[in-house]
């Protein structure tokens, strides 16, 4: 299996969130999340899921991690409720992994990704949002040290996205292949 990691982050602080909520509309990053991930399997935490519009995203099987047992999920035919990340250890398929940041600390620690794609917002974020900023610092910071940019920086709509390899690790070129068409077919 190769696991892939697909986040957007704040330029200047790596913040993915406040509460809930994106803090940022950028019409092509979701455009780009779609293209990347469309007819994959994704993995995702209870929030992130609950995010995406009618709890679904067309086109996916979705893997739910969260520790309630009685989770439901909208479509029990294409999502999955998974309550272990071991329980993904033997996955065959390539995996995605889609936020929220508990999910990204969680792999990065426990099964670390193949392949990070990740997008760097660079401008401002939206005002007047309520909640916690969440951000994924610490997942950037082993990013920096444990991954090489092996793409040129796509810039589109003030977001960067670079493709990142763990260094001494095979990465299954068809899915670098189809993650890079993704990028830069807009």
């Amino acid at each position: 299996m190769t696991k892939i990691a697909i986040w957007c982050r704040h330029d200047k602080d790596n913040i993915i969130g406040i509460g809930p909520q994106i803090p940022w509309h950028i019409p092509s990053d979701f455009k780009r999340f779609r293209r990347i991930t469309n007819g994959t399997n994704i993995v995702c935490g209870q929030t992130t899921y609950e995010s995406f519009p009618n709890r679904t995203l067309p086109n996916r099987k979705i893997y739910v991690l969260t520790f309630d047992e009685n989770y439901e999920v909208s479509d029990k035919e294409n999502h999955f409720v998974v309550n272990d990340i071991k329980q993904l250890k033997d996955f065959a398929e390539p995996l995605y992994i889609c936020g929220g940041a508990s999910i990204y600390k969680l792999f990065m620690q426990k099964m670390p990704p193949e392949i990070i794609v990740d997008c760097c917002y660079r401008g401002e974020m939206d005002k007047g949002l309520s909640g916690n900023p969440i951000d994924i610092s610490e997942c950037v910071e082993k990013m920096d040290k444990e991954y090489k940019q092996i793409s040129p920086d796509y810039d589109e709509e003030n977001v960067i996205t670079t493709i990142r390899v763990k260094k001494g690790e095979f990465v299954d070129q068809s899915v670098l292949k189809s993650i890079t068409l993704a990028i830069i077919n807009h």
